[in-house]
């Protein structure tokens, strides 16, 4: 058997079990995307490209950030988000998956303990994988769990530090972590709490700052701010001490190694974190949004949330597919979600809630939701 072959296999096998893939193109009203706050087509953003480009702001950066590619822009945007999110330092990379696996690659050490949320995205799980810490997971939000697998780790001989790993808002759920009590159980077992605001940056928080605004700035949290979804471009922050920033410029090998993020999209991102300050009526019309589509999903029975992700769990694989092939099919965007994404037996769709659609727009859906079900 060749290398095809057995390539081949494994593909008929997901096709068996009703989980192949396919990249679709864009079509119908937008209940797909994360571009929750509508910036990324918008005129605001067009302009700051516009404008960086007139400043002859180069779009690539031609080298890595430790050779020639750390552009002025870089710098400008690192310490604005510094000063804007309340904390010691910023790094910019190309993504949220780099950050993460550059995140838990690099900060945990031999001798640390990883304890992380069942739920946290693959790119942590990544970083997790080639961490040289050891590692533990807990069941989902589960703060007593995890306070018990420090102690578990501390009473085998553990002697470094804990990293507590947990999503401030969930991307399948929807759910928030108690990120209170986790700063909590980081202060009292002495622990780094890692904290990725993917989803709720922009979205919850003064001015957008996400929904661990309040922790930001303390010496034992590092916060990951992706830029690809409610800011509309690209690339990710990982905010925290000053520290940190110069232990990954050292230490962090997808740093290191990796050609510098575009500084035209730094350009951007700057715009960006401007635009969330200056606009304040985009989050509140997008709250307006979620608490619209909430009462509408409570109706038919499905479980709603108080946050732009909803979904509508249906177990099985293949009913998901079709219910979301039906939905499309009436020029609805909704995705079916199935595992490894999700946990086994709850394959979903997930609708996520954008101002790129309206009031009406989400009536019409879950009038369409009622029928397909």
């Amino acid at each position: 058997m060749t290398a095809l072959d057995t390539l081949r296999r494994d593909l008929d096998v997901l096709e068996h079990r009703g989980r192949g893939r396919r990249l679709s193109p864009r079509t119908g009203i937008d209940f797909a995307s994360n571009d929750y706050l509508a910036l990324a087509g918008s005129e605001r953003l067009r302009r700051a490209v516009c404008d960086a480009a007139a400043r002859q702001v180069p779009v690539g950066s031609g080298g890595s950030r430790l050779l020639r590619g750390n552009a002025p822009e870089h710098t400008l945007l690192e310490d604005e988000a510094a000063r804007f999110f309340g904390t010691g330092s910023a790094v910019f990379v190309g993504s949220g998956y780099c950050a993460n696996t550059l995140l838990f690659s690099t900060l945990p050490q031999r001798g640390d303990l990883i304890v992380y949320d069942d739920l946290v995205h693959a790119s942590a799980r990544e970083g997790i994988r080639l961490a040289r810490a050891e590692v533990a997971g807990f069941p989902h939000n589960d703060v007593a769990a995890a306070a018990d697998a420090i102690a578990r780790w501390r009473r085998s001989g553990g002697r470094g530090t804990p990293w507590i790993a947990v999503e401030s808002l969930y991307s399948m759920d929807g759910d928030r972590a108690p990120l209170a009590d986790f700063a909590e159980l980081a202060r009292q077992a002495d622990a780094m709490l890692l904290i990725d605001e993917a989803h709720a940056t922009g979205v919850f928080g003064t001015d957008g700052r996400g929904l661990a605004e309040a922790l930001d700035g303390a010496d034992n949290v590092i916060s990951l701010k992706t830029c690809g979804k409610a800011l509309g471009c690209e690339g990710a922050l990982l905010v925290g001490p000053a520290l940190v920033r110069e232990f990954i410029v050292n230490r962090g090998r997808q740093f290191i190694f990796s050609t510098a993020p575009s500084p035209l999209m730094a350009a951007v991102v700057r715009e960006s974190l401007r635009a969330l300050q200056d606009e304040p009526e985009r989050r509140e019309r997008l709250h307006a949004l979620v608490a619209h589509a909430a009462r509408g999903l409570a109706r038919l029975g499905a479980e709603a949330t108080d946050t732009p992700i909803q979904r509508v769990i249906l177990g099985d694989d293949r009913r998901t597919m079709a219910a979301a092939t039906a939905l499309q099919d009436r020029g609805f965007d909704v995705r079916g979600i199935r595992p490894p994404t999700v946990p086994e037996g709850t394959s979903r769709l997930r609708i996520s809630l954008t101002l790129n659609v309206t009031e009406g727009d989400v009536s019409a859906l879950i009038a369409a939701l009622e029928d397909v079900l």
